[in-house]
């Protein structure tokens, strides 16, 4: 804890972050009353119909890794967003040179040269909601919670999950930093964290709590939080078909 809390003051004294404050403050409630999608990466992405989403023209957040499958499809996401140091590490050649405007936890500037990058600082807490970015957000175990808070800190009304199968077929203790064996089962790319790749065990709980908490959150305002994945084990967020998420 003492190490988390020395980082997060030296952020708040870094030049990227009071950059970052001012694009994130900016953006606050500049996106009330329209929708959003978050793409999650779990194999359940491979059912999704990209042509669907082009042609709806809904905002959405792609997450950590998700430029694996911009060979196969000419989908591209409205916004990136990755807090992982290791995710960070591995994808950053592709941070540093996309245009899609990306949102990347600031302890992991370092590995990031691209102006295009908006830094986003997380708070040593657990349990918090960060309805202004701009000061401040919680990891809350998943990168899929840091963007809820996006959304809604952007005023977005409506936002909806896919590709959120909330099921990983590797066990252990949660957030145990591990080591691929093999090809990833866990995402909807085999090289997402492919042999050799350095990556940490889900913490299932600990995210069902802070999704839990988004959940809440955006019904206290009168928003709506929706999971449309197809099938998943994510049941603490109403399921809604994307198809039906998407007509205007």
């Amino acid at each position: 804890m003492r190490v988390f809390v020395a980082r997060w003051v030296k952020d708040l004294f870094s030049r990227s972050y009071y950059s970052s404050k001012s694009k994130l403050s900016t953006l606050k409630d500049t996106k009330s009353g329209k929708k959003a999608i978050i793409i999650c990466n779990g194999p359940s992405l491979k059912k999704v119909n990209f042509n669907e989403l082009i042609e709806s023209g809904v905002d959405t957040f792609g997450l950590n890794k998700i430029n694996l499958m911009f060979g196969d499809t000419k989908f591209r996401p409205t916004y990136l967003v990755s807090i992982n140091g290791f995710v960070v590490e591995q994808n950053a050649d592709y941070f540093n040179q996309t245009n899609i405007p990306t949102f990347i936890d600031s302890k992991h500037s370092h590995w990031i040269k691209n102006k295009n990058v908006t830094f986003i600082r997380s708070l040593p807490l657990r349990g918090f909601f960060g309805k202004d970015v701009s000061k401040g957000y919680c990891q809350g175990f998943t990168v899929t919670y840091a963007a809820m808070q996006l959304a809604y800190h952007m005023g977005y009304s409506e936002v909806a999950l896919i590709g959120c199968d909330h099921y990983f077929k590797n066990k252990g203790t949660p957030n145990a930093v591990v080591e691929s064996k093999s090809d990833d089962p866990n995402h909807f790319h085999p090289s997402y964290f492919s042999k050799g790749m350095k990556w940490q065990l889900p913490d299932i709980l600990g995210s069902e709590f802070h999704y839990q908490i988004a959940r809440d959150e955006y019904l206290a305002k009168g928003r709506n939080l929706y999971n449309c994945t197809d099938g998943g084990h994510l049941e603490l967020i109403e399921r809604k078909p994307l198809s039906d998420f998407v007509v205007k």
